[in-house]
Parts: C-alpha cells; sequence; structure tokens
C-alpha cells in the first residue's frame, strides 16, 4: 500500500483556506463601510472605530489574498505560472471563474490602498472610487461560487448566502437615504425663474414695455 504524498494538496488546501478567508475580510469589509455610509452608528465615537475596522479589514484582505495566490504555485495538480495568477484568463482552469476573481482581487487591492493617500485625493474623487467596491466584492462573490470547490457545500452556501443578503439590505438601505437626502435638499432649494435664472417673484418687479 503506497502513501499518498501530502505536498499533492497540501498546498492547495492552504490556498483554498486563504481564499476563503479572503472572502469573509472582504464581505465584512463591505459591511462596515455601508454601515459608515449609511451612518448607522449613532455612538460617539462610533464613526471613528469603525472605520478603523474597515482599514484593518482591508489590510487582512490584501493578506490573505496574496497568500490565496502565491499557494497555488506549489499546487502540483494545478500548476500554474505566475503568469496565470496575475494575468486574467491565461489560468488554464475556468478562466472565466479565476479572471474574475484576479479582477477583483487588483480592485480591492487599489482601494485598500487608497486609504493612505486619500488625504492627497480629492474628496469627490476618492468617494466616487470607492463606489466601485460593491462591483469588486461581486466578482469576488461570483468567482468562489463558480471557481472554488467548495461552492456546493452547505457551510460555504452559507457563508455566500450571508453575506449577500446581509450586503444587500445595507445597500438598499443605503441607497434609499441617499435618496432621501436628495429629495430634501431639493425641495428646500428656491425656485429660479426658468427664463434667466433669477429668483421667483423677479419677473413681477421687471419694467413693463410700453407699446409704440
Amino acid at each position: 500500500m503506497t502513501s499518498r504524498d501530502p505536498t499533492l494538496y497540501t498546498w492547495w488546501l492552504v490556498s483554498r483556506a486563504a481564499g476563503v478567508t479572503a472572502y469573509a475580510m472582504a464581505s465584512a469589509s463591505v459591511l462596515v463601510g455601508l454601515s459608515m455610509s449609511a451612518k448607522l452608528s449613532r455612538r460617539p465615537g462610533g464613526t471613528r472605530r469603525l472605520r478603523t475596522l474597515h482599514e484593518h479589514l482591508a489590510i487582512a484582505t490584501m493578506a490573505a489574498l496574496v497568500v490565496h495566490g502565491l499557494a497555488l504555485l506549489g499546487d502540483k495538480w494545478l500548476h500554474p505560472g505566475i503568469g496565470a495568477i496575475l494575468v486574467p484568463m491565461r489560468m488554464p482552469y475556468r478562466p472565466l471563474a479565476t479572471a474574475a476573481g484576479i479582477i477583483g482581487a487588483y480592485g480591492m487591492g487599489v482601494l485598500g490602498l487608497s486609504f493612505y493617500v486619500r488625504r492627497r485625493l480629492p474628496v469627490r474623487l476618492w468617494r466616487k472610487a470607492h463606489r466601485f467596491t460593491i462591483v469588486f466584492w461581486a466578482l469576488a462573490a461570483g468567482h468562489a461560487l463558480t471557481a472554488g470547490t467548495d461552492a456546493a457545500t452547505p457551510w460555504m452556501r452559507l457563508i455566500l448566502g450571508g453575506s449577500t443578503a446581509s450586503i444587500a439590505v445595507l445597500l438598499i438601505t443605503r441607497v434609499a437615504e441617499a435618496r432621501a437626502r436628495r429629495s430634501t435638499s431639493g425641495s428646500s432649494t428656491p425656485r429660479r425663474d426658468s427664463g434667466i435664472g433669477a429668483p421667483a417673484g423677479a419677473a413681477s418687479q421687471r419694467p413693463k414695455r410700453v407699446a409704440a
């Protein structure tokens, strides 16, 4: 009876564990970010603590993503090269699913590192860039669902389903609050005359034209 070489699946297990960890950390980071934008924390100093947690979760996500990718280099069954890990559509194994994961990892990495340069960027630009967080997270979720070998297991379905439902609820709440604020600010803005942009009532103060 021959013993199975443990190195045939050790690196695959490491990569799989790191991938699940990265997805869980990314989901938690998105949830914290949505909680901050929706201003769910009303306690003094709550926003500052959430911002710190959000930053730490983003860093943990990037670290887990690095381990997830590098561990695949030691997988003797998949045996990818460095190009297959870094370049979308180069991986022979489920190229579309792995490409989604690579693009999502790049996006999360860039947004995570932007914390350290946010003071040098325009506030509006930084906020617009972070709106793509949900897109990169969705790519990661699609990668986990279509490329991960654990996608059919009950525990992984619980992670995917729970994170998706939680993020969807907070995202809907955030969008509804933003629309409500725009509606309130729009109704409180004084109307302008459609002709020349003068305040309402200014037209009645104009001199009337005298017929020749």
